[in-house]
């Protein structure tokens, strides 16, 4: 087993939470074995503090697993997984949601989604690709699925030594399944679709637009399957507009739509041009929704991507009607909540209209974020009045 010694003071980070040792973090490396193995992590002193998956090829040497001196073996791997499919149980998830966040649930790299019968799953790092297999007979195990899809098809992979892959993993062959997310069927396109197929962190921030929506025009951008499209219906939005730039996307919206007893009105466009075109035309909604894709994945593009959001917000502000709702997200991990809020206060100001902040949400209960982890605090959600 190798042994990683840390620099001085640097074990104090692991104990209170962070789930990785970074390269230069470590004092010296000892012992031999094999890349992606469980190596042991100690002080500069000399003390336990942890075990872990190591990996040489990646700046992330350790992906700490556990601070207690135990095995970690299939059982470790078994209680982990089921222990994290209580506690969702226990909030009571049942046909779909998050049953593995990574470091979240003490399991790095690993992401587990359920969708009705069917798992999604993603290996991130080299030491859980090497157990892939336990892995799943451990998920069949426990969740009897009927087939289990791998979407490992995710740039993080190359920064481990691993090349992107999806395909099935267990079970019949299949690509998409059919969930019941806050009372309404959805078509989830799990070898195609976003992540491992859909957005299931939004799912309790759907279900809120009951709050806002009744007898209200709506606006939904980047609408992806059309999860808040269809609550917007379901809750009684007088019109809801659902739009994407992908022709796939729209073809799912109108499919859970027509699942459902709606009728989808879909506009494939980019979002940037089309608010500005609403703009030209006068046109105005009672309740816009943007939840656009992360306009960054790290830290030094985080400028850039502000200015977009902010873009975004403003032209979208110009748009709602007085006394209406703009609910803008941002699941960009490197923005944070007071980046976030920033960006939010320069829009209002710089569009010339008042608002207030009525909600400051976050991902759902199954995507809870382990203190010490915060990086795995991505989604933010505000809820703005026009006044």
């Amino acid at each position: 087993m190798y042994c990683v010694v840390l620099k001085k003071n640097e074990e104090k980070k692991i104990l209170n939470g962070f789930p990785w040792v970074y390269a230069n973090e470590v004092s010296k490396i000892l012992g031999k074995d094999k890349q992606g193995s469980i190596a042991e992590i100690r002080s500069f002193d000399g003390r336990f503090i942890g075990r872990g998956f190591i990996n040489h090829l990646s700046k992330i040497l350790v992906r700490v697993l556990s601070l207690k001196d135990e095995v970690i073996d299939k059982d470790f791997f078994y209680q982990r997984i089921k222990k994290a499919n209580d506690y969702r149980l226990e909030l009571g998830y049942s046909n779909n949601y998050r049953v593995v966040f990574g470091e979240s649930d003490m399991l790095s790299g690993l992401i587990v989604d359920k969708y009705g019968d069917y798992l999604s799953v993603q290996f991130l790092c080299f030491g859980m690709e090497l157990i892939k297999k336990d892995i799943v007979d451990i998920l069949v195990d426990i969740f009897k699925p009927k087939g289990i899809y791998e979407r490992s098809d995710v740039s993080i992979r190359e920064k481990e030594g691993l090349q992107q892959v999806k395909g099935v993993l267990y079970g019949e062959d299949f690509s998409k399944a059919i969930i019941e997310e806050n009372g309404l069927k959805m078509i989830v396109d799990i070898a195609n679709g976003q992540k491992t197929g859909y957005f299931l962190d939004q799912k309790e921030n759907r279900d809120n637009l009951k709050n806002y929506v009744k007898d209200k025009t709506v606006l939904d951008c980047f609408c992806n399957a059309g999860g808040f499209s269809l609550c917007a219906l379901k809750y009684g939005a007088k019109e809801v507009v659902s739009t994407d730039i992908s022709e796939s996307a729209l073809e799912i919206v109108k499919q859970n739509a027509e699942l459902n007893g709606f009728t989808a009105n879909t506009v494939k466009a980019d979002t940037f041009e089309l608010l500005r075109e609403y703009r030209k035309e006068k046109k105005k909604f009672d309740v816009i929704i943007l939840d656009p894709p992360a306009f960054t994945k790290s830290a030094d593009t985080v400028k850039q991507a502000y200015s977009g959001y902010k873009d975004i917000n403003i032209q979208a502000l110009k748009l709602v009607e007085k006394g209406g709702y703009l609910i803008t997200c941002s699941c960009s991990q490197h923005l944070t909540i007071q980046t976030f809020l920033n960006m939010i206060n320069e829009s209002v100001f710089e569009s010339g209209v008042n608002a207030k902040l009525v909600e400051l949400r976050t991902q759902g209960k199954d995507h809870a974020t382990l203190i010490g982890t915060e990086q795995s605090l991505y989604l933010k959600v505000a809820v703005l009045k026009i006044v």
